[in-house]
């Protein structure tokens, strides 16, 4: 927990500087595990010809799905999997984080079979202070998604919260 914390003229300096595009793969068996894993039922996350009578060329992402960043030893971080040294950081020094959310806005729904390519880039910095964890940095990022022809298929907006 921090006492006290300032943004800096280098931490600044990550601002709107805008990462390189990775490749985003949405699967059948991704879909399926995510759909799975946070309790939805609906059988167009998991029947292919459900999914196809309800409009879909495939099984659509469902809401918060952002895909599986295509992993490539030594060129990606082994936690995230997108790639090393891309993204301009915010060297801060604080070592806690917690998840602060993300938001979705969708263009249009993924779905099965595609590779999207994302980029993304910090947005803003602020500092503030809580009596129970002290003085924290909230990190904004945006993300952007974009199809094999440039086209934006989805954007996201999110906090990381580091103390």
């Amino acid at each position: 927990m921090a006492d006290s914390f300032e943004i800096t003229d280098a931490m600044r300096s990550a601002i709107g500087i805008e990462g390189p595009q990775w490749p985003v793969e949405f699967t059948t068996t991704g879909i399926r595990s995510f759909a799975r894993g946070v309790g939805y039922t609906d059988p167009v996350y998991f029947d292919v010809e459900v999914a196809k009578a309800a409009g879909y060329a495939s099984l659509p992402a469902p809401p918060t799905y952002g895909g599986i960043p295509v992993f490539i030893p030594g060129k990606c971080d082994n936690t995230y999997g997108f790639p090393m040294g891309g993204n301009a950081r915010v060297e801060h020094g604080l070592k806690n984080l917690l998840d602060g959310g993300t938001e979705y806005t969708y263009v249009r729904v993924p779905v099965a079979g595609e590779t999207l390519l994302q980029s993304s880039k910090v947005a803003d910095l602020e500092v503030k202070t809580t009596k129970s964890l002290g003085t924290m940095l909230l990190v904004t990022s945006e993300g952007t998604f974009v199809d094999s022809t440039g086209v934006v298929v989805m954007t996201t907006r999110g906090q990381a919260i580091y103390y």
